[in-house]
């Protein structure tokens, strides 16, 4: 559904790609009318939330693991440089999902997974305050996924709501994340940020992810991470290690063949045919973080589900 349903395909292929046959180009983005917008989250993504909507498709945060790559494929879109430099802007976002949240049946959205939803591209669209009046409308709960401090703009309209916010912060090491994350805040900066928002009464938790293997998995640096972020105040820590899924897979391990060869028949051991970290070795990790946690006085895992009360009959999704 959602961006699934469009009609990639013209009858008269002129040669371009189907997102820029059908698109408006505006400022260096991509406008494109969403015939929907409640989208399933896929399982392998290891968020908690089971359906999302995202204003923005690509992400100039250039994540090297972001896990919402292959959504740009559907586009015609690579999933690697296309996704960081050709961000897809969905300018009627909050007109279709008031009317899909009238068959809503009250189950938690996550939003920006497709794309951080305070990215760049939100300073000149503005879609979120629309977007969070429109969940708050309607007694829909909801989490928001930014790394960026834009989101503070809409700190007091998302404590109104009642709204969570998980900010990602999956290491502290600045040469990792210059490496891995070139477009993201710091990790400083993102600390900072949980910190105000906690602060303007924002539940606030932390998405530790993704925790790369070989790289930001050693005793000390999730000791770390675990240790900063819970001087913040944050709610708790959510861990999740790095998938692999298709899209992700092609671009990750290219760079990883560039800059550590010697690592790349390790990950090649540690994860199966869809993307997944092998069990023993994730369970590790999670469990490490968990002792961490208990030891910093922070609580681990995933929050427990919120339900708003159903409106009318779900909307039809498939």
């Amino acid at each position: 559904m959602g961006w699934d349903a469009l009609a990639l395909v013209d009858a008269a292929d002129d040669g371009r790609s189907p997102i820029e046959r059908r698109a408006v180009v505006r400022g260096g983005f991509y406008e494109l009318q969403a015939r929907t917008v409640i989208e399933r989250v896929p399982q392998a993504t290891g968020i908690a939330q089971r359906w999302a909507v995202s204003p923005y498709r690509g992400c100039a945060h250039a994540c090297r693991g972001c896990g919402a790559r292959a959504g740009h494929r559907k586009l015609g879109l690579d999933a690697g440089r296309d996704f960081d430099t050709r961000i897809v802007v969905r300018p009627n976002v909050v007109e279709r999902l008031r009317a899909e949240l009238a068959r809503w049946d009250g189950q938690e959205l996550a939003v920006g997974v497709g794309g951080d939803c305070y990215q760049a591209a939100e300073e000149t669209y503005r879609l979120m305050p629309g977007v969070i009046g429109a969940l708050a409308g309607a007694g829909t709960p909801f989490t928001v996924y930014t790394k960026s401090a834009l989101v503070l703009r809409d700190a007091e309209a998302l404590a109104r709501a009642g709204a969570r916010v998980a900010v990602s912060i999956a290491f502290v090491d600045e040469r990792i994340r210059r490496a891995v994350e070139p477009g993201a805040p710091t990790a400083q900066a993102r600390l900072e940020l949980v910190s105000a928002l906690v602060e303007a009464g924002v539940e606030c938790r932390v998405l530790m992810a993704p925790v790369l293997p070989l790289l930001s998995d050693a005793a000390d640096q999730l000791a770390a991470t675990v240790r900063r972020i819970a001087q913040t105040g944050a709610r708790a820590v959510e861990p999740v290690v790095l998938r692999l899924v298709p899209g992700t897979r092609e671009w990750y391990l290219e760079w990883l063949a560039q800059a550590h060869p010697g690592l790349v028949e390790r990950y090649e051991e540690l994860y199966d045919r869809t993307g997944l970290p092998s069990p023993g070795y994730e369970g590790r990790i999670t469990g490490q973080i968990a002792q961490l946690c208990q030891m910093y006085g922070i609580r681990c895992g995933t929050p427990e589900a919120v339900s708003g009360g159903p409106r009318a009959a779900q909307l039809e999704l498939v």
